[in-house]
């Protein structure tokens, strides 16, 4: 009896522990206000599952640090409570498990290594398995097959997700080394910011150590080096780099948009009958969320949000394509905490300031959409898209010693 006494009185104990918030994790609880759209708007229509045929072209989007919270919010203010954005109209949802190698919580970099290699891995490591070894990414093998190939992003495109998908380091924070491999990637698109990375120190913005200069490497090799919208929107080449500022683009009045990039990427990469592989970040959702501003975070969101409807729009008239949305992780801990008595405005409550393990949404439209249907682990998004491509042998892991 003593026993269970003790038993009940420890339980009691550590219920009142846990659950009882200390000053430090009072702190980190934030609460902002969000003004709900008082017009509902439909973007269009859901997508219905399409016939599976053999699939040509595959853009994989990821909205990093994006979680249920950050779409439904950004929902909230754009399109109201009964209205649909782009990413709710695909037929197919699924769940992610996000967690790396050696933590429970990922970062970007093993994030986008599950995706892009279908490995585990330590966080802060880009595209090389715990040991040290380079794992062949889904990019590597479409080249492989003929497919073209791109990336766009809203950071830099030497940061983790873009930088995972296209070269192998040790630590996503070397980005001048990076740049160097970006240069040789032979990646055919290459749009976002990141431009200090590709200039020599004494140049304006740099923030290399040394006086490499990338740019007239890039256009060596075939490349056409933009740093502007209309250059972007005029230039024809099937090898663009576009380097639109320093570093992360500016999240408000953003020249070019995400839409437009991806709009660029598709019309360029869409005219190789093999195909093409291209992946789309709406890298800033993430840095909103670390800094627990719901204005950035909903405004990233409709960034994103109208990438998707122009993938979409893409996607509807070009059969063959497979569309994937997902995210990294969630950061923030974001959630709807209440609501006023007229319900227009919500109360948005962050609890971290940091990435979250909470499992992330994913959606998929196209040929094979289904198969993405229910709760994987990150891995296995990677493992199959390779299967549907007819990738053999991956994950494919190249030993450090070869």
């Amino acid at each position: 009896m003593k026993n269970i006494s003790f038993f009940a009185l420890l339980c009691t104990s550590l219920m009142i522990s846990c659950n009882t918030p200390s000053d430090s994790e009072k702190e980190v609880l934030i609460t902002e206000q969000l003004m709900v759209a008082s017009e509902t708007t439909v973007k269009g229509p859901r997508f219905s599952l399409v016939a599976d045929q053999p699939i040509k072209n595959v853009i994989f989007m990821i909205g990093d640090g994006t979680g249920i919270a950050q779409l439904y919010s950004g929902q909230l203010q754009e399109v109201g409570p009964d209205g649909y954005l782009h990413a709710q109209r695909l037929p197919i949802t699924g769940i992610v498990k996000t967690h790396a190698e050696d933590d429970l919580i990922t970062d970007s970099a093993s994030g986008a290594t599950a995706y892009s290699c279908g490995i585990k891995t330590n966080n802060g490591v880009i595209a090389q398995d715990s040991e040290g070894n380079e794992c062949v990414t889904l990019m590597e093998l479409a080249q492989q097959a003929g497919m073209k190939t791109g990336l766009v992003a809203t950071s830099g495109v030497t940061h983790a997700t873009p930088a995972s998908f296209a070269t192998h380091i040790d630590s996503r924070n070397k980005y001048a080394e990076i740049a160097e491999q970006m240069v040789e990637s032979e990646v055919d698109v290459i749009l976002g910011g990141g431009l200090e990375y590709f200039i020599p120190s004494d140049s304006a913005g740099s923030n290399r150590e040394d006086q490499l200069n990338l740019l007239p490497t890039l256009r060596e090799q075939g490349y056409s080096v933009v740093l502007d919208r209309q250059a972007m929107i005029d230039e024809d080449s099937d090898q663009i780099i576009g380097l639109f500022s320093p570093s992360g683009m500016p999240s408000e009045n953003r020249i070019p948009s995400l839409a437009e990039m991806t709009n660029k990427a598709v019309e360029s990469l869409s005219s190789n009958e093999n195909g093409f592989f291209l992946m789309v970040e709406g890298s800033q959702i993430d840095w909103g969320g670390h800094a627990n501003e719901t204005p950035y975070v909903v405004r990233e969101v409709k960034d994103f949000d109208d990438a998707i409807g122009v993938v979409l729009a893409f996607a509807q008239e070009n059969p063959g394509t497979l569309v994937i949305i997902t995210a990294d992780h969630e950061t923030g801990g974001m959630t709807i905490n209440g609501v006023n008595r007229e319900n227009t405005v919500v109360d948005i409550a962050w609890t971290s300031t940091g990435h979250t393990g909470t499992p992330i949404p994913l959606m998929a439209y196209g040929p094979h959409a289904v198969e993405f249907s229910g709760w994987w682990d990150n891995t296995d998004i990677g493992k199959k898209v390779a299967d549907l491509l007819g990738f053999e042998n991956f994950p494919l892991i190249i030993s450090a010693d070869n």
